[in-house]
């Protein structure tokens, strides 16, 4: 939704997809839709894009130039529990959004991918050189996957595809599964919080809008081959094709104490804390290098813990009215 109101606010013409599932509260969708569809330049098409011949026909009769691709089955819990969609979305949806991509002639493909894909690396800051062969969730191994297939169409088809390797999005309009939004709503309710490995975990939270920002200018800029991999050192964040990964995070790692801080500040209630052992799946601290980024794009995020936290304050209590 970040993205697109962007898109559209410099007057890109905007072909929306989501299937509006029920991971979570479908209300909350519906809202940030609504923010977008009174857009003239906006067209929402609800779809699944695990329907392959769905998407094909989609894109026969929109004919999109760029894609900017953001749906998946998100989170790590959630994927020790319902494993399944995670395949579908996150495997057989992206493959059916390469293969749209590829024979409609798509200038760049960007798409999401994680953190996560660092699993069990404890070489801090994470940077796209290091390999990552150790997933800890499944939700990482999906993502770990779509970075190995769009090289592969990168390399085959010529298609030239860039992955974001998102760190810890937060902002307004967040997911309900996420902290920010579990916290807000606990404290806000006078109940407790869960703090999993007794709150001991950082994060390098990044403010959504330093997300968007990176999204666009990645997408403007078109992913080329890169004269300097070595495949007999190969850099895997770079390749012979037209292909590149990017670490987006806001190089900040915040203790989770300290984000819980500037939460309670923010809404002016002090947090009641079940203090709880770690969850599989989870990684004790996540940092990112953005050295690539910068250099490709001239962007990094620099929206501080404090500040950002205050704007998602702002905006639950205006949406929830309270």
């Amino acid at each position: 939704m970040h993205t697109t109101r962007r898109l559209l606010a410099r007057g890109d013409d905007v072909i929306g997809i989501d299937n509006l599932n029920d991971y979570y509260d479908v209300n909350l969708k519906k809202s940030r839709l609504a923010c977008l569809t009174s857009h003239k330049n906006f067209i929402f098409h609800r779809l699944d894009i695990s329907k392959q011949e769905a998407l094909a026909e989609l894109f026969t009769q929109e004919n999109p130039v760029h894609v900017i691709h953001l749906a998946a089955q998100a989170g790590v819990r959630y994927s020790l529990e319902n494993p399944q969609a995670y395949l579908d979305a996150n495997l057989q949806g992206f493959l059916n959004i390469l293969e749209c991509c590829r024979h409609h002639d798509i200038e760049h493909l960007v798409y999401a991918s994680s953190s996560s894909v660092y699993g069990s690396n404890a070489t801090l800051p994470f940077d796209e050189t290091q390999h990552i062969d150790h997933p800890v969730s499944l939700y990482a191994a999906t993502k770990k996957a779509n970075e190995l297939m769009a090289h592969t169409y990168s390399h085959l088809y010529q298609l030239p595809t860039t992955g974001l390797r998102f760190f810890t999005v937060y902002g307004p309009w967040g997911r309900p599964d996420m902290a920010p939004m579990k916290f807000a709503r606990a404290m806000l309710a006078g109940e407790p919080i869960d703090l999993y490995n007794h709150g001991k975990m950082v994060r390098d939270f990044t403010y959504i809008d330093d997300i968007v920002e990176g999204v666009i200018r990645v997408s403007d800029k078109v992913a080329t081959p890169d004269s300097s991999f070595d495949p007999v050192h190969p850099n895997p964040a770079i390749s012979s094709a037209p292909y590149r990964v990017f670490n987006i995070g806001n190089n900040t790692p915040t203790p989770l104490m300290n984000f819980l801080g500037a939460l309670e500040k923010a809404l002016g209630v002090e947090a009641k804390i079940n203090y709880l052992p770690m969850q599989p799946g989870d990684v004790l601290e996540t940092a990112a290098s953005v050295d690539a980024l910068s250099q490709w794009v001239g962007f990094k995020p620099s929206t501080s813990v404090p500040v950002g936290v205050s704007n998602f304050a702002d905006w639950y209590r205006s949406y929830y009215v309270l």
